[in-house]
């Protein structure tokens, strides 16, 4: 069974950035699309992004304006996302899934990391 470990979250102050990481425990050839999701304190849960096997990628989400990069690592089964100029509306868990292709539905994500917390504070 596939299963998804994020890394990367913690503490950051305004303006400042950080690099998640997904790993996979496998190379899934149906779940190939990965995507990332995040849930702030009393909202639901959003897409951010994805990223085809191919590494074509989407962005969900006027919010994130040029700040965000998904990028993936096929030898190491890993995806990232390099967030840039992080802000206060930015914390929150964020969440690995993953389909057999893109999209911004999160029911149609198959498998789940844990989350990360990311928290934007000064």
């Amino acid at each position: 069974q596939l299963q998804l470990v994020e890394s990367g979250g913690g503490l950051v102050q305004p303006g400042g950035s950080l690099r998640l990481s997904c790993t996979a425990s496998l190379s899934s050839m149906i779940y190939r699309a990965r995507g990332w999701f995040r849930q702030a304190p009393g909202k639901e849960r959003e897409a951010i992004s994805c990223i085809s096997k191919s590494a074509g990628s989407m962005y969900y989400g006027d919010s994130l304006k040029g700040r965000f990069t998904i990028s993936r690592d096929n030898a190491k089964n890993t995806v990232y996302l390099q967030m840039n100029s992080l802000n206060s509306e930015d914390t929150g868990v964020y969440y690995c899934a993953a389909a057999r292709s893109c999209t911004s539905t999160a029911r149609e994500y198959a498998y789940w990391g844990q989350g990360t917390q990311v928290t934007v504070s000064s």
